[in-house]
């Protein structure tokens, strides 16, 4: 039997959490120290972190890797004014081409902001190759972040009366449904946009046949295919990038999250026959800054070097065992996902619970649905840091499913 890990009181007060504006129910635990797959809270009570900041801190948190690339960088410059090129901006977008086959890329704060780049992108270009058409396919259940149009383009019913009214434009279909896809092109279809896995929604993979029929499809159309690569990107799934699996390439692609490592970070990229931004079009303060863009550099050196993304793939197939075989014993469904962005289908609406419990006992995991717990741990982790997970996902969930 594992030693309950008790949630310690929060040692500041209720007065300082509520000078944070509430968009969140959060537990009153406060992190102090990150390393590796480990936090540290102000008690010194350790968490194995298997959220990472939703797939952010792809290499862990505080890796040798990144300290010194922030630690020389701040010493050079910070940000010069996006009015001008700086040398870990050029070296990024060199490296996205480089391992992407896509040409060209602008910076972004978010993986948001780069989504409306993308709509922007490929309205601009609408209007110019397809006589004015503007409208994006999207699929149901996608998501794509939180500004208004990226909330538009996602598929979540519970945003579906929020904000009225929204950006229009964008027709919703079934993931892995190319008929469907197909039945909603018309004239003033200028793109078609979803992500190779949706995450958010519970970690359902667009399958490779589809991603394929999908290109096929937008090329007879004689338009865009934009994958949003926030979270499967960066080596997430066992590949730099999940179209790869597929052996697609896209016409767009965004990217954040773990092109950051745990700095606010985020990519438009796109082939050059895709680029159409005139002076002015698109822009942002601090857009490709070279603090956050010399961390970048040194994210995708980190992930580029021989063996890590076999590395990825074990540990991927390793949790996915661990977790295949977890299931049976607490009648549990499926393992979906791939590498190391998974999900397990709890057959019962006890997700938030699972979760909270496992903070008790120093465990990190999230439920994105109330049915489903979804696994996103560091690149980096461990086997025996998986066994360890495992064994405190199974305390949990006897005592929640005896």
């Amino acid at each position: 039997m594992l030693e309950p890990h008790t949630v310690p009181p929060a040692c500041v007060t209720e007065d300082a959490f509520a000078a944070l504006m509430e968009i969140s129910k959060r537990p009153p635990v406060v992190f102090v120290e990150g390393r590796g797959s480990w936090l540290t809270d102000q008690e010194g009570r350790k968490y194995l972190d298997f959220i990472q900041g939703w797939a952010v801190n792809c290499l862990g948190h505080c890796p040798t890797a990144i300290v010194t690339a922030i630690k020389s960088q701040a010493e050079q410059l910070l940000n010069c004014s996006p009015a001008y090129y700086n040398a870990p901006m050029i070296r990024l977008a060199e490296l996205i081409a480089r391992y992407s086959g896509l040409h060209r890329t602008f910076f972004t704060n978010s993986g948001a902001e780069a989504v409306e780049g993308a709509i922007k992108l490929a309205r601009k270009w609408g209007q110019i190759h397809r006589g004015g058409a503007y409208e994006i396919v999207t699929m149901h259940h996608g998501f794509h972040g939180r500004t208004l149009a990226a909330m538009s383009a996602s598929g979540k019913a519970q945003w579906e009366h929020l904000f009225e009214p929204k950006v229009r434009g964008f027709r919703k279909v079934r993931l892995n449904d190319i008929e469907e896809v197909e039945r909603a092109i018309t004239a003033n279809t200028v793109a078609v946009m979803l992500e190779p896995i949706q995450g958010e929604a519970g970690v359902f993979v667009a399958s490779d046949a589809f991603l394929r029929d999908l290109r096929a499809l937008t090329r007879r159309h004689g338009i865009l295919l934009i994958l949003d690569e926030i979270q499967t990107g960066i080596g997430r799934t066992g590949t730099l990038f999940a179209f790869q699996h597929a052996g697609v390439e896209p016409d767009v692609m965004v990217l954040a999250k773990g092109l950051g490592g745990g700095i606010p970070l985020g990519a438009l990229v796109a082939h050059k026959d895709a680029c159409c931004f005139a002076h002015g079009d698109q822009g942002g303060t601090f857009n490709g800054n070279a603090f956050a863009t010399a961390v970048g550099c040194a994210v995708l050196e980190e992930i580029a070097k021989p063996g890590f993304l076999a590395g990825v793939a074990e540990a991927g197939a390793h949790l996915a065992k661990r977790l295949t075989e977890l299931s049976p014993q607490y009648q549990c469904a499926e393992v979906r996902g791939r590498g190391l962005l998974l999900a397990l289908n709890l057959q019962s609406e006890i997700g938030p619970q699972v979760a909270g419990l496992a903070l008790q006992r120093g465990l990190l995991i999230n439920a994105p649905r109330p049915d489903t717990l979804r696994f996103m741990p560091a690149l980096t982790v461990t086997r025996q840091e998986i066994d360890r997970m495992i064994a405190i996902l199974g305390e949990v969930l006897k005592e929640l499913l005896p």
